[in-house]
């Protein structure tokens, strides 16, 4: 009885906006939390770095946070379960439809950008052995050794799938590390490809090459806020403050902003600032 009043004060008198455990996503969640607070009256919590795709889906269906930004392909293949597809528009229809059926939430407008995974190489690698696509690495792949992070050996749309559309067989099982470690572990030769992110602003400070999906494995990732339908129905301004955001970020201007968080080590608060006051002013 306790907990569900202080969860009813707290929808009341807050909004708690959630992120994952990495760059972009704790940045994006700055950027929604600024964006409220700019727009409405609203005071907001911030609970970011909270943990992958299952934490913060958790998270926000249990009610410890009312909003996170999550991306169209990881809820329609990692937590909708559904296989991968190309098709932008009919990955989000689809993934609209059933967090709102299955979990009471609302999928807000893209922020314009598509955050896919790139699988990546160092770009000495890339010169000397020709490569340009995935399906390049098939011939390099038994003597390489990759590195993945935890969430990409088990997704859906992850290494598994990879590797069987592709016919990819590494030296050795694949090295699991923090998301975050993988591209320093590629530049410093600890392993020779990995999964990263194609906004990452550190593909090109290590001198880093993405690799063409030229089989079309992964479907769009399509960033977009995420919100509890109780939560708009008793703030509808927070939707329409969300709206404003909506193709606002191209995938230049995204791997820009974490540049500006994880090579030059500004403050993310700032980071986030700046961009609204120039792009929503």
């Amino acid at each position: 009885m306790i907990a569900s009043l202080a969860a009813g004060c707290r929808s009341r008198d807050r909004i708690v906006v959630g992120s994952k455990n990495f760059t972009e996503s704790d940045l994006l969640g700055e950027i929604v939390a600024q964006q409220i607070e700019r727009r409405t009256s609203l005071p907001v919590e911030r609970r970011f770095h909270l943990g992958g795709t299952f934490v913060c889906h958790q998270a926000i269906t249990s009610g410890g946070i009312d909003l996170y930004v999550e991306y169209t392909g990881t809820a329609y293949t990692a937590v909708l379960k559904h296989p991968p597809v190309a098709d932008r528009d009919s990955v989000y229809r689809t993934v609209a439809r059933d967090y709102a059926r299955q979990f009471g939430l609302v999928w807000g407008k893209p922020f314009g950008f598509n955050n896919t995974f790139a699988i990546t190489v160092r770009h000495r690698d890339a010169a000397r052995y020709g490569l340009r696509r995935i399906s390049d690495l098939v011939r390099l792949a038994p003597r390489w050794k990759a590195g993945f992070g935890y969430e990409f050996l088990e997704r859906a749309d992850g290494f598994r799938g990879l590797a069987s559309v592709y016919g990819l067989r590494f030296a050795s099982p694949p090295t699991a590390m923090d998301l975050g470690l993988t591209y320093r572990a590629l530049a410093d030769g600890k392993v020779d490809v990995i999964a990263g992110n194609s906004t990452d602003g550190q593909i090109e400070a290590l001198d880093l090459v993405a690799l063409e999906d030229d089989r079309h494995y992964f479907p769009p990732y399509e960033a977009a806020p995420v919100t509890r339908q109780s939560t708009i129905q008793q703030h509808p301004d927070i939707a329409a403050a969300l709206d404003q955001l909506a193709g606002r970020l191209s995938d230049g201007e995204m791997r820009r902003l974490n540049a500006l968080a994880d090579v030059e080590h500004q403050d993310i608060a700032t980071i986030a600032r700046d961009w609204l006051r120039t792009s929503l002013p």
